[in-house]
């Protein structure tokens, strides 16, 4: 995207390809997968600032999972209640239980022997519904008392996952605001924008509900295990069939997975960009009718990113069913051996039906867990986004002994200034100058020339690669970066506006403004006429992008609001271009007597309106090729009468 800094057309033919190809190789542009364990690490490190709650977490998981497994073995024995009631109901009173299996064995029922004799029967008592009644309330307690727990975990969890991206929102935010002009040069804002609300959005979503849960499933398998072993071994050996052959579908399909949702989330970033570009400029698109060609882009980007959602979901959809399927398998293998252990005496049946029990409650976290690699695998994929940002190299900081700004009237000088947004490609090689106090400063020259540049250097937008510039003889670089800007005022060619008051646009260029200097800017900039023909004037609610206003409205505000600011040194980069001709004459008179005792830059492309600037800088590439003034420049007949005379032709004065 382009720097809002920038000219809009300014740089076009010197930074064109640079931004292009660092457009192209962003980061998340290429939806190549990265490592997965510094994601997930850095997906875990967002926690570490709550590790006490986390921690607070895990016990209330544990306790909870610990009384939610003891429950299925302690419901088994209300099973064998029954059922050894049931059989001491056939067995005639007064008849022993070993009696009763020999008479079985002797009738040939062996099977039915080895249960009898395994069971505790007492001939003809019949179900003892005291004791099962007791055995169901202690059931329904531990499961009460598990759903409490778990529900106190929830809600801890959940408020911690909350603070966190409050805080992670906040660290980007800030980021942002740190790192240097660069960055923005060679990222698509909507893609910036895709990471800071999608991706964020998406690891919110990853962390509530994949691994909030995961660590109640974690739990779960481990104390089913435990249980299951304390019924059978043998059992518990089929259960755990399941395990290795987990692994090989996670190891299969995990990998694949994830860089699906890599690309996913780059594809998505890419479409934000796309629409945020076609929406911002929807006028030129209509009065150039460009709305097939932006359709036509559209539906490629959408259909690169159904093709990589579709993959994305088809991938992460299989994990869970054929999870599922191995967990069936496994069920079915426990009931056939359970059976043949029931029939043998050599297990109980309630400790059969608490052992499917246990094998399905293994089997569902297992699977739920497959299910949330999934999602873990997008929220790794959107987490490496999002630390892109938080990784990416800030601006060098500001001095510690920064020292306090020199007074004086405010001479400027540019020392053998070196630059080039492009390593290979220097734009500024060796640039040399001095602006006295109070003068009007106006740089012309073509496309590309280093206009814009020129100033943002001096506003430190940019550091230098050699040279320095210097202030009342004071290196710039020298300073912090808000003392080198408070002091200057910037119009751009395009206007900004934020939505809310005029009054508070205008106030945005001095907090301390009080409501009549406001109203003095306004009216020396000859904004006041348009903001009282509004119908409540300076407490006009502007919307998004002021776009309530015209161009040349929103332009004069911009200007009252430098005005406000009272600057020493005034910087206007074609400020004056998006206003009719009889505003632009009443500003450049309003400008010349806001001038006086101000050092001040003009970016012009119309040379008419810099004829009476006190000095004019003529540019090409990167270099000063000519100096003076609009008649000394004419008088010379070299590179600004050349340009002069191609806006008007068959003049020369």
């Amino acid at each position: 995207m382009a720097d809002p800094n920038l000219n809009s057309t300014e740089e076009e033919l010197v930074e064109e390809e640079h931004i292009a190809t660092a457009g192209a190789h962003g980061h998340g542009a290429s939806g190549k997968p990265k490592n997965f364990r510094r994601s997930f690490k850095q997906l875990l490190s967002l926690l570490l600032p709550y590790k006490w709650a986390v921690f607070a977490v895990s016990v209330l998981g544990a306790v909870g999972v610990v009384l939610s497994v003891l429950a299925p073995k302690i419901l088994g024995q209300a099973t064998d209640v029954l059922f050894s009631g049931y059989i001491s109901k056939q067995i005639p009173e007064g008849v022993s239980s070993e009696q009763a299996v020999e008479m079985l064995r002797a009738q040939g029922e062996n099977e039915l022997a080895n249960m009898v004799g395994a069971m505790h029967v007492v001939p003809g008592a019949g179900i003892d519904f005291g004791a099962l009644i007791r055995i169901l309330i202690l059931v329904l307690c531990l499961y009460l008392l598990s759903a409490l727990f778990s529900w106190a975990e929830g809600y801890i969890l959940n408020l911690v996952m909350v603070k966190a991206m409050f805080r992670l929102r906040e660290r980007v935010e800030a980021k942002i605001n740190r790192l240097p002009l660069r960055y923005f040069d060679r990222i698509q804002r909507g893609d910036l924008i895709s990471r800071v609300t999608n991706d964020i959005d998406n690891i919110t979503q990853t962390l509530q509900q994949s691994l909030s849960g995961a660590l109640t499933n974690i739990f779960t398998v481990i104390g089913v295990l435990v249980m299951m072993l304390t019924i059978s071994w043998k059992l518990t050996l089929i259960a755990l069939i399941s395990l290795p052959l987990i692994g090989i579908i996670f190891g299969i399909i995990g990998p694949k997975s994830q860089k699906a949702f890599t690309t996913q989330w780059a594809k998505v970033g890419r479409l934000n960009a796309r629409v945020e570009e076609s929406f911002s400029g929807h006028a030129l698109v209509k009065t150039f009718g460009q709305e097939g060609a932006f359709r036509e882009a559209f539906h490629e980007e959408n259909e690169e990113l159904y093709k990589a959602s579709f993959k994305a979901q088809l991938l992460s959809g299989v994990m869970m069913p054929s999870m599922r399927f191995v967990g069936n398998v496994v069920y079915v293998g426990i009931a056939v051996v359970g059976g043949v252990m029931v029939a043998g005496g050599t297990l109980l049946l309630g400790s059969v039906q608490a052992f499917i029990q246990y094998a399905q409650q293994f089997n569902e976290p297992l699977s739920q867990l497959g299910g949330m690699a999934a999602s873990v695998q997008s929220g790794a994929a959107s987490t490496e986004r999002v630390f892109d940002i938080l990784d990416e190299p800030e601006q060098s900081p500001d001095p510690q002994d920064a020292p306090t700004p020199a007074s004086g009237q405010g001479t400027i000088t540019f020392e053998n200034v070196k630059f080039s947004y492009d390593p290979d490609k220097p734009l500024i090689r060796d640039l040399s100058f001095t602006v006295k106090p109070g003068q009007k400063v106006a740089i012309v020259g073509p496309t590309g020339a280093g206009k814009t540049t020129l100033v943002n250097l001096l506003m430190r937008f940019y550091e230098l690669d050699g040279g320095r510039i210097t202030v009342n003889g004071q290196d710039i670089a020298t300073l912090t970066r808000d003392d080198v800007r408070r002091r200057t005022g910037m119009v751009l060619q395009d206007p900004w506006l934020f939505a809310g008051t005029i009054r508070d646009n205008i106030r945005f260029g001095n907090e301390q403004a009080t409501d009549e200097e406001i109203v003095e800017a306004a009216t020396a900039t000859y904004a006041d006429r348009v903001v009282r023909s509004l119908p409540n004037g300076y407490d006009t609610e502007l919307e998004e992008d002021a776009v309530n206003l015209s161009s040349g409205e929103r332009q004069l505000l911009t200007i009252a609001r430098a005005f406000v600011a009272k600057p020493s040194i005034m910087i206007l980069d074609e400020a004056t271009s998006s206003v009719d001709t009889r505003t632009e004459r009443l500003l450049q008179r309003a400008m010349t007597a806001l001038q006086e005792g101000r050092t001040s830059f003009i970016i012009a492309h119309r040379l008419s309106t810099i004829r009476d600037a006190d000095l004019i800088l003529m540019m090409e590439n990167g270099d000063i090729v000519e100096q003076g003034t609009h008649d000394e420049l004419i008088a010379k007949r070299g590179a600004y009468w050349r340009l002069y005379n191609s806006q008007f032709q068959g003049r020369e004065t």
